[in-house]
């Protein structure tokens, strides 16, 4: 099953490949050339983007902080809608692939469930993201036997809300 598109959300061919190619900088490692599109990437799924030492969630209901401390080190990503954490994103490299997840990487993430106070629940998130910004692998949590798929874009907030 394949997550549904959003319809603001860039693929990675024509103009959408100009766009990402274009912001990458000179010297960046590659998993921070990813951190650049993902930013972007979840601002064009209605996400906003703030950095750990400058969390606001009177900002509006979808927000992505970078850097998120969890119980078993900072998340790239950790999403939270209306305040409560929903879902982590792990960067990898471009060179990185569907075939070489695992899903460890960001389950890691999720086994202590960060809080919006920073304290941790037991409860795992329910959605997973790995992405390089041009391949995107999201797993469900909550299914019986969870497992990744390749995604088209991040889910948006509202949808989050609603599952």
């Amino acid at each position: 099953m394949y997550l549904a598109p959003c319809d603001s959300a860039p693929g990675a061919t024509g103009a959408n490949a100009e766009r990402i190619d274009s912001m990458a900088e000179p010297n960046l490692k590659p998993e921070q050339i990813a951190r650049e599109t993902i930013d972007w990437l979840l601002r064009q799924s209605g996400w906003i983007v703030q950095p750990k030492n400058k969390i606001d969630f009177s900002a509006g209901p979808g927000i992505a902080i970078r850097e998120y401390q969890t119980g078993v080190g900072p998340a790239d990503y950790v999403l939270f809608v209306d305040t409560a954490p929903v879902g982590v994103i792990e960067a990898k490299p471009e060179d990185w692939g569907p075939e070489a997840h695992d899903g460890r990487g960001a389950v890691r993430r999720v086994r202590d469930r960060p809080g919006s106070n920073g304290s941790a629940t037991t409860k795992p998130l329910p959605c997973i993201y790995e992405s390089t910004g041009i391949i995107t692998c999201f797993t469900d949590a909550r299914d019986p036997i969870p497992r990744s798929r390749e995604a088209f874009s991040f889910l948006r907030p509202d949808t989050m809300r609603e599952r």
